[in-house]
């Protein structure tokens, strides 16, 4: 199969193997494909079917209990400047392979946002900056006025409502609810050898970095923590991960 270079992290090419190019007939962007190289890691039946069953569970029950506030969410960024509600991402997933990834809008219309977030957070990938700014409450992420962020952007952020729509991620397959957070795939390209394991497992909506500090870690820390639950994972570990989730969310810690 001929590969396509711009659809490939070319600065790291032991993630990944042949890409195959969605269809241009297609109804909707399908998510590119990429052969794994970083392979799973053990797991066992009991868990893995646990896992599964837990994920489906909680998050079509949520998306169920959370529709209303969707349906607010949808109205308020229709009505700020009538553009699309939701984007989508490439991010790196589970061996490497490259996923579309829903998030809430919360940036403004009409600009190229990634051109400027791509060298900071390469920046912070390769542990070149491990503090945030003051004026961003010290999260690891571009400063960025109100010309950037919307007004609902804000509050959907501050109050992690943006990262609802990963809940159909998580019924599709290509995320779990605990797990590594999944990187852009041009943070990836910045990766170091010893970070590819955190592609051996699905990524989460939620993990041990994420209750430790989240976007106000330096990214290295992150990598740490995240490997460290590869290494203990358990439904019970998982379990207690999202408890201690509900009040970093609820005290809208480390957001930004």
């Amino acid at each position: 199969m001929m590969r396509n270079e711009a659809d490939m992290i070319t600065s790291k090419p032991s993630i990944i193997g042949s890409a195959l190019r969605p269809s241009p007939a297609a109804a909707e962007p399908q998510p590119l494909q990429v052969t794994a190289v970083v392979p799973p890691a053990p797991m066992s039946p009991g868990y893995r079917i646990a896992k599964r069953t837990f994920d489906l569970v909680i998050s079509l029950t949520a998306l169920i209990l959370l529709s209303p506030i969707l349906f607010i969410v949808f109205l308020a960024i229709k009505l700020e400047d009538g553009g699309p509600v939701m984007i989508r991402q490439r991010r790196v997933g589970l061996g490497g392979r490259v996923f579309t990834f829903y998030k809430f809008r919360s940036m403004t219309m009409g600009v190229d946002h990634t051109i400027a977030h791509k060298a900071f957070a390469q920046k912070v990938i390769r542990g070149e900056i491990t503090k945030g700014p003051h004026s961003n409450g010290g999260v690891l992420k571009p400063t960025a006025d109100g010309r950037v962020i919307t007004r609902v952007g804000k509050i959907l952020r501050r109050t992690s409502i943006d990262e609802l729509p990963q809940l159909f991620n998580v019924v599709a397959g290509t995320m779990s609810l605990v797990g590594p957070r999944p990187s852009m795939d041009y943070e990836a390209e910045a990766y170091f050898d010893w970070y590819l394991p955190r592609l051996s497992v699905l990524p989460g909506l939620t993990g041990l970095a994420q209750i430790n500090g989240r976007s106000s870690i330096p990214f290295p820390d992150i990598v740490h923590w995240d490997l460290q639950y590869i290494e203990q994972r358990s439904f019970w570990v998982d379990l207690g991960i999202m408890f201690r989730t509900l009040p970093v969310v609820a005290g809208m810690r480390y957001t930004g």
